[in-house]
């Protein structure tokens, strides 16, 4: 049992309080009698659908408590056990999952593109790969290279392990040698330039306040006065993300029978698209386990994943729903 839930009603579930509680992107979810609490922590990507899913949770008489505090600070906690479920934008790896001892299962929730996003009215970014790592090596320093007015480009990259930070060095990597070998992927890497923000939130909200900024985020937080760039795929064609180019791209990730594929340079649709992950225990989940598992049957069910596209994200394949609610099935007290 987690300290999350170390208040676990003796006589098991029976049901839920009704109601929701929110402060900031915080939920609550609240078990029989009120004693027990559900928490869970990770990913900034997912966070603008999870907050909803958790929100509507409140009318079937659900809270959970989801902190967006980024992917590596959500494992580490889950590692800990100081909650009930993390979110990651990249699977585990296996040193980390060796440091559960109750096993880890390891769901696809949703899914997304990374955009670039930048504050420039009035310029049509359309980058090839070799400007996307120019920029972000710090070799391209104004929009006046990429076919633009002459402006300084202001880079905004992420201060906090991130999910996001994986899956968009992993797409610099794919697609050029020098960054593979000197800078390489994972969720901190020493940046060549940028200032940093924490959070898809803190660097949507930087780039917001400097004009001529560019980085990059979830396409979820690409808002007025933000751009998102047309990027090259494998492929050699330049497309924007959106909802019909990032299912096209996410069809070609093979997650394989563990769940844990990804795709870093699609040649087809847009080119950063990711599956964005639940960790749960498999085991040690108390007796209130029947309760998580109902948090995350209404997340993978048909009319929570239809909400996907008007929040910014990709609905889940029929196939990999199926697998996920499968994969759901086996976690036990």
């Amino acid at each position: 049992m987690t300290s999350a839930m170390s208040k676990a009603c003796s006589q098991g579930f029976r049901k839920l309080l009704i109601g929701s509680t929110a402060v900031g992107s915080a939920f609550t979810l609240f078990g029989c009698g009120g004693t027990t609490t559900f928490s869970g922590a990770g990913a900034s990507f997912p966070a603008p659908i999870y907050q909803r899913w958790f929100q509507d949770l409140s009318s079937k008489g659900l809270r959970v408590n989801y902190q967006s505090v980024g992917s590596g600070a959500g494992v580490r906690q889950f590692i800990s056990r100081t909650v009930d479920f993390a979110a990651s934008d990249v699977p585990m790896k296996p040193e980390e999952l060796a440091k559960v001892p109750q096993g880890v299962v390891q769901i696809p929730m949703t899914a997304g593109a990374i955009a670039v996003a930048y504050n420039n009215p009035g310029c049509d970014l359309k980058l090839s790969q070799n400007q996307l790592v120019g920029i972000f090596q710090g070799k391209i320093t104004n929009y006046g290279q990429l076919g633009c007015a002459a402006k300084p480009i202001k880079v905004v990259v992420r201060a906090d392990g991130s999910g996001t930070t994986a899956n968009f060095t992993a797409h610099l990597a794919a697609i050029d040698p020098t960054w593979k070998q000197q800078i390489g992927s994972a969720k901190s890497v020493k940046w060549p330039v940028g200032v940093a923000a924490k959070g898809n939130e803190g660097v949507a909200a930087q780039l917001k306040q400097v004009e001529g900024g560019l980085g990059y985020v979830e396409a979820a937080f690409v808002k007025p006065p933000l751009q998102a760039a047309a990027l090259t795929n494998a492929s050699g064609k330049i497309v924007k993300p959106t909802a019909e180019s990032e299912k096209e791209a996410l069809a070609s990730i093979d997650l394989g029978s563990d769940l844990v594929g990804s795709n870093p340079n699609p040649s087809a649709g847009y080119p950063i698209v990711t599956f964005s992950w639940i960790m749960l225990y498999k085991t040690g989940n108390g007796p209130n386990v029947e309760a998580l598992k109902k948090v995350f049957e209404h997340t993978l069910s048909d009319p929570a994943q239809a909400i996907a596209v008007d929040l910014g994200f990709i609905p889940l394949p029929t196939s990999v729903l199926e697998q996920g609610r499968a994969a759901l099935s086996t976690i036990q007290p």
